[in-house]
């Protein structure tokens, strides 16, 4: 009878949170609050000592312009922990500032956390974000796709018999699911999404134009002048190393070139789509046809994306409100209903 005892007390002086842990951004929602952090998912450190330097939108900055000793790292890659201290460090420093009050009565940091996870992860990395959150001071970490999560931030029918097709393109994976009575009917997760997309950036300038760029010019190109359907030329100058002489070079880019670089990976995205597709019961296919596919994450936002999933699956698409948010928002959900917490979560850490 101890522990729910202290629990209970824990719940009185520390806040809820629901967490996307994501490869490329880490959003925080708050019981009663809503989303009160989005910080990039990056972690500067001192290489010898381990001494955390910076977290967020500040370690993000540092990305490529570090001295020898100092590392910027992005702890999480293609949706894990890649750096298990460095996620810890990363959701102690999150969970830190939730907690800080200017009230009379201080919050203790002792928070129950629902965290989205890719649903194709092994035990073993469901176990180290539970692990890495019981480490940052959770009294308790509950687990819950990140499909799932999306869905039920975008207000989707999770539980009627219907089914429901979610996809969440992240920064790591893009997740597809089919969904119907509460549970996964049929999931995908692949590991190409929005690293992958700067990647081909990247690639592509690199063998254009033998210029060499980093990840945050990249993503800046694609967020900028980036899209999956042929419009009026857009313009965005990227500046490097010209791999031929060694020397700093700048290079304007067209939106058509992006969106050449970025077709192959779009492509795969749809290739597994109509691959779920293919596997769906007739019966949730009608359901799906009526309803059509939800899109969510921030690749989503990438301009034309629906259209070209439309034109493929021969299906309407829908980009859900704040694609970017709704896997915290169904993370913040399913902390304030006590009944979808116990049916959803999938591993718990205490």
């Amino acid at each position: 009878m101890r522990l729910p005892l202290v629990n209970r007390l824990f719940g009185l002086f520390s806040h809820d949170v629901g967490i996307d842990l994501g490869t490329a951004n880490t959003l925080v929602y708050v019981k009663g609050k809503g989303i009160v952090i989005r910080e990039p998912s990056a972690v500067a450190r001192h290489k010898k000592t381990k001494e955390i330097l910076a977290i967020g939108t500040s370690a993000k900055r540092m990305l490529g312009r570090t001295p020898a000793m100092i590392e910027t790292i992005r702890p999480l890659r293609d949706g894990v922990i890649a750096d298990f201290d460095a996620t810890a460090a990363m959701l102690t420093y999150y969970i830190k500032r939730v907690h800080e009050s200017g009230s009379v009565i201080p919050k203790i940091p002792r928070p129950r956390i629902v965290i989205g996870i890719p649903s194709g992860v092994t035990e073993v990395e469901r176990r180290a974000v539970a692990d890495a959150a019981v480490a940052a001071g959770a009294r308790e970490a509950h687990l819950i796709e990140e499909p799932m999560a999306a869905a039920i931030g975008a207000a989707l029918p999770i539980e009627d018999p219907g089914g429901v097709f979610v996809v969440d393109i992240g920064g790591g994976t893009s997740e597809i699911a089919v969904i119907s009575l509460g549970g996964i009917v049929l999931g995908r997760s692949i590991r190409v999404a929005g690293d992958e997309m700067d990647e081909a950036i990247i690639n592509y300038v690199r063998l254009k134009y033998s210029l060499l760029i980093g990840q945050p010019s990249a993503e800046e190109v694609k967020i900028g002048i980036g899209s999956a359907i042929s419009g009026k030329d857009k313009f965005a100058v990227v500046r490097g190393r010209d791999l031929e002489n060694g020397l700093p070079k700048s290079v304007k880019l067209a939106s058509s070139e992006v969106r050449e670089a970025l077709t192959p990976t779009i492509q795969e995205i749809i290739g597994s789509i109509s691959d779920t597709i293919e596997e769906t019961p007739p019966e949730l296919i009608s359901d799906i046809m009526e309803r059509g596919i939800i899109l969510a994450g921030g690749g989503s936002l990438l301009p034309g994306i629906d259209r070209v999933i439309s034109e493929a699956t021969k299906m309407p698409v829908w980009i859900a409100d704040d694609p970017l948010t709704c896997v915290v928002r169904g993370c913040g959900k399913v902390l304030e209903d006590a009944r979808l917490l116990a049916k959803m979560r999938v591993t718990r850490g205490l």
